[in-house]
């Protein structure tokens, strides 16, 4: 069987957008794996530790490189063997994708004050274990932190405990201005709200404009198998 055409081109569109969809699936779930099982991050997962936003975080990270990574394998295998039975549960499953991205940017946007004092709480545990229990490991994740956010401990300039985790700076001014994590974070998730929502909602209008691809290939592979000289 073999479409042409708009269906052509819309096969082609399915095939790699299904290959970079399933390479940002790996992404998400080897990072999740690295979270869970790294030595610098798996001690979280103690149930003595107030963490648990960071395990739901995770194991939501875990589930959904495993759903995009079963979504790219039934998109590219009815892509390239045009199968309207995977190219539907594809088309299905990515729509309900498309409107829980949207609906989360949407929540981000009106909940991004929440957002970041959960991370600030979070970031606040991770601080305490490591200096109270001295677990070298979390340094790496203290410094995921303060390289992420441009911060310092929770006394910024003045911090006495994890100086030396934080992210090295250019002058004296760079210095004297380095502020604390638990503010920043708080800051960051606020004013970046309407960027995240703007991402989130790009991302699902890439997800639809796909879906319409899939329908229109979804088409064509009936048409062939109703008149198959229609392609000849």
């Amino acid at each position: 069987m073999a479409v042409s055409g708009c269906g052509q081109l819309c096969k082609c569109v399915l095939i790699i957008f299904n290959i970079l969809f399933g390479l940002l699936g790996i992404a998400m779930l080897g990072l999740g794996l690295w979270l869970r099982f790294s030595s610098s991050t798996g001690g979280l997962f103690d149930i003595e530790l107030n963490t648990k936003q960071f395990v739901i975080g995770v194991t939501v990270l875990i589930l959904i490189g495993v759903v995009m990574l079963i979504i790219s394998a039934f998109g590219d295998y009815g892509a390239c063997n045009e199968n309207k039975t995977a190219l539907r549960v594809f088309y299905y499953t990515v729509g309900l994708l498309a409107i829980a991205v949207i609906v989360a940017g949407i929540l981000a946007y009106f909940y991004g004050k929440e957002f970041g004092d959960e991370a600030s709480s979070f970031y606040m545990t991770v601080y305490a274990k490591y200096i109270n229990k001295e677990d070298a490991g979390l340094s790496v994740t203290l410094g995921i932190f303060h390289n992420a956010f441009k911060c310092c401990g929770i006394g910024g300039v003045l911090e006495p405990f994890v100086r030396e985790t934080c992210p090295s700076t250019r002058g004296i001014k760079e210095s004297l201005t380095m502020p604390g994590c638990p503010k920043m974070i708080g800051k960051v998730f606020k004013t970046k709200a309407p960027v995240v929502l703007g991402v989130f909602i790009g991302i699902g209008a890439l997800m639809f404009i796909t879906m319409a691809c899939c329908k229109v290939l979804i088409k064509h592979v009936r048409k062939y198998e109703a008149t198959p000289n229609y392609y000849k």
